[in-house]
């Protein structure tokens, strides 16, 4: 069978599913994955052909689209802020959003400092948001923490992929009382953070009915949702634990949910935050908060 004849039968196959930019974008990355071809190489030989055996691997993978598995667990990983991502069932799979977390924090004057600064990523997944800073940040000294021994192992995975060193914690950041004293392998935590950064679990259950199956049947609910009765559980945490270990100049980042702005911004003030600022995202919801101490 030619693939520019299976190519008719894949978006065929998707159409009452997806948008076709979407399914093209699938297509392409499926070209590559499977037999290495990017998309003009796919141009560049119209009457490549696919073996049975080829065939059989298109199809099953077809069928889980069908079922709207993210395309990033089919082929095991994602590309966040320039850089290749394992990804798997234990991790959420990165977002541009967070992507302009990255960026803000990378803009950020404390950044541009030539001495060694410390950062800390709270609730880490895949690594993307620690790993991302430390590959352009390399006089930084970088930890994360995640409460998933298994998104830990994916983590530590990406930080090899992508060559940079990270210090994973595991450990319930709920039950931290002193940053200063997280439980791993460095004798001496620093004593304070020039950054502390988290995206942590943020969507209410009430909110499940405008989650997409892609994310609510395959992505890890335990770093997704909080309970409607106290939806800025961990924001509450994180800040007050960033009151005790942020250093003087330095600042808190988060990403937040899209309907909390107003209530993140009035949490960060009754604990005595400054310098408060909500940003939107480029789907122009607000996103991401900056403060500090």
């Amino acid at each position: 069978m030619l693939l520019k004849d299976y190519k008719i039968h894949f978006f065929n196959s998707l159409k009452n599913i997806q948008e076709e930019q979407e399914i093209e974008s699938f297509f392409f990355i499926l070209t590559e994955y499977l037999h290495n071809l990017k998309r003009v190489d796919v141009a560049l030989n119209p009457n490549f052909g696919l073996s049975d055996a080829e065939v059989d691997k298109w199809n099953t993978i077809l069928a889980q689209l069908q079922q709207e598995k993210p395309i990033q667990y089919i082929t095991g990983e994602a590309w966040f802020y320039g850089l290749r991502f394992e990804v798997n069932e234990n991790t959420l799979i990165p977002r541009p959003e967070t992507e302009e977390l990255v960026e803000w924090i990378l803009n950020s004057p404390i950044t541009q400092h030539p001495s060694p600064i410390n950062i800390l990523d709270i609730g880490t997944g895949t690594g993307c948001v620690p790993i991302s800073l430390k590959a352009n940040l390399s006089q930084a000294n970088v930890s994360a923490i995640d409460v998933s021994e298994k998104a830990l192992e994916v983590a530590k995975r990406n930080a090899e992929l992508n060559k940079v060193e990270i210090n994973f914690i595991q450990t319930n950041i709920l039950e931290v009382e002193d940053l200063s004293q997280l439980p791993s392998p460095i004798i001496h935590h620093p004593s304070s953070y020039n950054i502390i950064v988290s995206n942590p679990p943020y969507v209410r259950n009430l909110e499940k009915q405008e989650i997409k199956k892609n994310v609510l049947d395959y992505e890890p609910h335990l770093a997704l949702f909080v309970e409607d009765t106290d939806a800025l559980l961990f924001y509450r945490k994180i800040a007050q634990l960033a009151l005790k270990n942020l250093s003087p100049n330095g600042l808190l980042f988060f990403e937040i949910n899209q309907y909390l702005g107003k209530e993140t911004v009035e949490l960060l003030e009754s604990l005595g935050f400054k310098n408060i600022e909500l940003k939107k995202d480029i789907y122009g919801n607000n996103r991401m908060i900056k403060c500090s101490i």
